[in-house]
C-alpha cells in the first residue's frame, strides 16, 4: 500500500466528476433563485456526468483513490445537499420545523450511504447496490418535481391517480383527494421513504458492468432507440416512470426474496 499520493491526477474522469459537482453547486443556485426547473434538471444532468466518470475511468484504466474520494464528496453535494435544498424550496417549506428536518434527513442518509458504500466497496457485489444508491433517489425528487410542473405529466400521472382513489376515501375523508397528492404531502413521503431506502439493506442493481463496448444483440439497439423516442416525445413522464420503476424494483425484489425464504424456512423439517 503507497504512504503517499502520486504526483499528479487522472484528468479525464476527474473532469467528468467536476462536471457533475458544478450542475449539483448550479442546482443549489438556481433553487435560491426560485428557479426549481432549471435545478432539477441541473440534478439530472450531473446524474449524466456521474455516471460518465466512472466508465471513463474504467475504460482508460485511470481508476485512482483520489478519484473515488473526490466522486463521493462530489455525489454528497450534487445527490443529497442539492435535492435536499431544491425539495425544501420547493414543496416543503410549507411544514416549518418539520419540513427541513425531513430536508436534513435526505441529506444525511445520502451521506450515511456513501460512507457505507466506501466502506463496502471491495466487499459487495459489483453487480449490486447495498441500498437505494443516492444519484437514483435525487433523480427521483428531480423527474416528480419535473412531472408536477409539467402540465401535461401532471395530468396524465397525477389525475388519473387521484379519480382511481377518489371514490373510497370519499367515506373516510373531507378534504377532496387532490389534497393528498399535492406537493406537499406527496414529497413529505416521498422524501422520506427515499431517505430510509438509501440506508436500508435493499439489494439494487448495478449497471457499471454493461460493457458497453461489446458486441450486443439486434434487439437492445432496438429497444434503446425506442426509448430515446419516448423520452423526446414524454421527457417529463418517461423519466419518472423509468427512476420510479428502478426505485420500486428493489422494493418488489426483496419482498420476493423475503417471501421466497420464508417458504422454503417452513418446508424445512423440523
Amino acid at each position: 500500500m503507497e504512504t503517499r499520493m502520486k504526483k499528479g491526477i487522472f484528468f479525464l474522469p476527474n473532469l467528468f466528476t467536476s462536471a457533475s459537482l458544478f450542475f449539483g453547486f448550479y442546482s443549489i443556485i438556481s433553487t435560491f433563485n426560485g428557479e426549481y426547473h432549471r435545478a432539477a434538471l441541473a440534478i439530472l444532468f450531473s446524474t449524466f456526468f456521474d455516471s460518465i466518470d466512472g466508465t471513463v475511468a474504467r475504460l482508460t484504466k485511470s481508476t485512482s483513490q483520489f478519484g473515488v474520494e473526490y466522486d463521493s464528496l462530489s455525489d454528497l453535494v450534487s445527490f443529497g445537499v442539492a435535492p435536499g435544498i431544491l425539495v425544501y424550496g420547493w414543496a416543503l417549506s410549507s411544514w416549518g420545523r418539520w419540513g427541513w428536518a425531513v430536508s436534513f434527513l435526505f441529506v444525511v442518509c445520502a451521506a450515511l450511504r456513501l460512507a457505507r458504500y466506501n466502506i463496502q466497496i471491495t466487499t459487495l457485489e459489483k453487480k449490486v447496490f447495498n441500498g437505494l444508491p443516492s444519484p437514483a433517489a435525487a433523480c427521483m425528487v428531480a423527474t416528480t418535481i419535473l412531472l408536477y410542473m409539467n402540465p401535461g405529466g401532471e395530468r396524465k400521472m397525477v389525475k388519473p391517480i387521484a379519480r382511481l382513489i377518489s371514490k373510497p376515501l370519499d367515506y373516510f375523508i373531507e378534504r377532496p383527494v387532490d389534497f393528498l397528492l399535492s406537493k406537499h404531502i406527496t414529497f413529505l413521503i416521498l422524501v422520506f421513504v427515499l431517505a430510509l431506502l438509501m440506508v436500508s439493506t435493499v439489494r439494487y442493481r448495478s449497471f457499471k458492468e454493461m460493457e458497453l463496448l461489446r458486441r450486443k444483440p439486434f434487439r437492445v439497439l432496438f429497444l434503446s432507440v425506442v426509448f430515446l423516442i419516448l423520452i423526446a416525445a414524454e421527457p417529463a413522464v418517461m423519466l419518472f416512470t423509468l427512476i420510479a420503476i428502478y426505485v420500486l424494483s428493489g422494493i418488489v425484489e426483496w419482498v420476493l426474496s423475503y417471501r421466497k425464504g420464508r417458504r422454503e424456512r417452513s418446508l424445512r423439517p423440523a
